[in-house]
């Protein structure tokens, strides 16, 4: 399982030895799952559409107006250029969002806060939160040599459509899947003990080390990341690894263990 963050698909030319890199891992016979999200695609769509971002404890609050650019952006602009990429480079990539098959059902997310020592209720619109997977479709795709891209749209039991964080969204796959190796790709070397030293990356943590590093350590868009992890893990992968996706070579060193690379999280 590989999940691909918006910020480490910028470059089409690093686009491309990614589907080149994932390519090698298909030809030795791995099974490979593609999650990703896209948000400067959606700040983008969103702003020539006119609509003002509002953000909620980090959460961008969607409004079915929004969710409308949101699913335009990563199924139409993202899912639709990765697919095309991968089955340009000679691979059979099928393009889905949860919502196919009824892959993945959400329900909706509220982000809860303490302010003045009570809690905090705050609705985000059609934000959501993965309840339940079901890979028969991601099963039958994988037997019969398909690549899947999945993005992070999916449905309530009502049919109500939810933006799901793609960090999380992947991690339930991966768990679902019980994957072997889950890789989270952004665009730094993986988790730094200290941001402005790009050489602090920590190449190893286990579960049981990641709390006391919230809030100093982890912080801002590593959180979801390391959350996806410690999900994934907990639901069976094997291995999970947070490594730098605008060097696509990195992608077969973490999945071979040729070397230290990244960040990796384990039981």
């Amino acid at each position: 399982m590989i999940k691909y963050g918006g910020n480490a698909m910028l470059s089409e030319y690093i686009k491309q030895l990614t589907v080149q890199n994932i390519w090698r891992l298909h030809s030795k016979g791995y099974r490979v799952v593609l999650v990703h999200g896209g948000g400067p695609f959606i700040k983008k769509l969103l702003k020539l559409a006119g609509i003002e971002s509002e953000f909620i404890g980090g959460h961008r609050k969607t409004s079915e107006e929004a969710l409308k650019y949101i699913e335009m952006a990563l199924k139409g602009e993202v899912n639709g250029s990765l697919v095309n990429l991968l089955n340009k480079a000679g691979l059979k990539a099928v393009g889905l969002s949860g919502k196919d098959g009824r892959m993945v059902r959400a329900r909706k997310r509220y982000h809860r806060a303490v302010q003045n020592g009570q809690m905090e209720e705050h609705d985000l619109g059609q934000v959501g939160d993965v309840e339940q997977v079901d890979t028969t479709l991601l099963d039958t795709l994988l037997d019969n040599g398909y690549l899947p891209v999945v993005t992070c749209i999916a449905s309530d039991e009502a049919g109500n459509d939810y933006n799901i964080n793609a960090d999380m969204f992947a991690g339930h796959l991966a768990g679902a899947l019980n994957a072997n190796s889950y890789l989270v790709l952004t665009d730094v070397d993986g988790l730094l003990r200290d941001i402005n030293d790009p050489a602090s990356v920590i190449r190893k943590l286990r579960l049981e080390e990641l709390e006391p590093l919230v809030g100093t350590v982890i912080k801002g868009g590593m959180i979801p990341k390391l959350e996806s992890c410690k999900l994934a893990l907990r639901q069976g992968v094997q291995s999970a690894c947070i490594i730098n996706g605008t060097k696509p070579e990195s992608i077969a060193e973490a999945v071979n263990k040729e070397k230290l690379i990244g960040t990796e999280i384990c039981l």
